[in-house]
């Protein structure tokens, strides 16, 4: 069973093959699937009233290999589909549980960093590192709060490729004429990340029918820029709060950067040497003795 799967819409579809118990399940999960996200089986069945083998009947009876697989999905549905405020919400609830704030949310992240090391594919990251250093030209696109990553990689590409151009309007049509000229031997990079921006998703797909690159940085195959995706890199993004945990994320940009840096090692050490000499004759940076 694929966990970007709808877990309401399997639910609907099998409702009336559900026994009592499970029935009792699934309209919890229909109206409290941003609480049972955290839930585990015995958890769930105590506050409906089943047993914890019932609740793991039906996470396979919808398809899946057991309620691991289940409630990871469960955690898809939460992401796309909650609001800020819901967020919000729910941000509480955990924290509040948590003895240790500090600890949880550092926590998080660690959990984050964890599951990108083991969900990355490194020939997909590999072939985005070709993509990027045959380009004719590299656009990067992020929106919302991933404008800060997509900022902080045309930063660096900069240093590395002549041509790299970073897409900052937050309007569509504006976003597209950035790109209008973009073409085949063209690569473009989209950030997204739930909420999935729409000038992102819009931007990569006219770039996709003029047939450029499409390199996607998103948490998943569930994400809409995958489809358009020559390649896709995977990354954790779950939150402890109504704020994105762009931790994982950030750390492969940082991998992709590192690995353009070491096969183009000499054309960087030249920059650098060049960068150096021009900050050190305008007092770029404070001098420590």
């Amino acid at each position: 069973m694929d966990t970007s799967a709808d877990v309401l819409q399997l639910i609907e579809e099998a409702y009336k093959t559900f026994s009592k118990g499970q029935r009792y399940i699934a309209d919890y999960i229909c109206n409290n699937y941003d609480k049972a996200v955290d839930m585990t089986a015995a958890r769930l069945g105590k506050i409906v009233g089943v047993s914890e083998s019932t609740v793991v009947r039906f996470a396979t009876e919808l398809g899946f290999k057991g309620y691991p697989q289940f409630q990871k999905a469960l955690g898809e549905l939460v992401k796309q589909r909650l609001s800020s405020v819901q967020r919000i919400s729910l941000a509480y609830e955990r924290l509040s549980e948590s003895p240790d704030l500090i600890s949880s949310v550092l926590h998080n992240d660690i959990q984050n960093l964890k599951h990108t090391e083991e969900m990355i594919d490194r020939d997909a990251f590999y072939r985005a590192v070709d993509l990027i250093g045959d380009a004719r030209k590299i656009y990067v696109i992020g929106g919302r709060s991933c404008s800060t990553l997509a900022s902080f990689l045309n930063y660096y590409l900069s240093y590395i490729f002549d041509d790299v151009r970073l897409i900052r309007s937050d309007s569509v049509t504006e976003s597209i004429e950035e790109i209008h000229r973009i073409g085949e031997q063209d690569v473009i990079l989209a950030i997204s990340f739930p909420r999935y921006s729409v000038k992102t998703i819009q931007t990569v797909s006219f770039a996709k029918n003029r047939k450029a690159k499409i390199i996607a940085i998103t948490d998943g195959e569930q994400s809409p820029l995958a489809k358009y995706a020559d390649c896709s890199i995977y990354a954790g993004s779950d939150m402890v709060s109504f704020v994105d945990s762009l931790v994982a994320p950030l750390s492969v940009v940082n991998a992709l950067l590192a690995a353009l840096s070491m096969r183009y090692k000499d054309s960087v050490t030249d920059t650098m040497l060049s960068m150096e000499s021009i900050w050190n004759t305008m007092n770029e940076y404070e001098r420590i003795d």
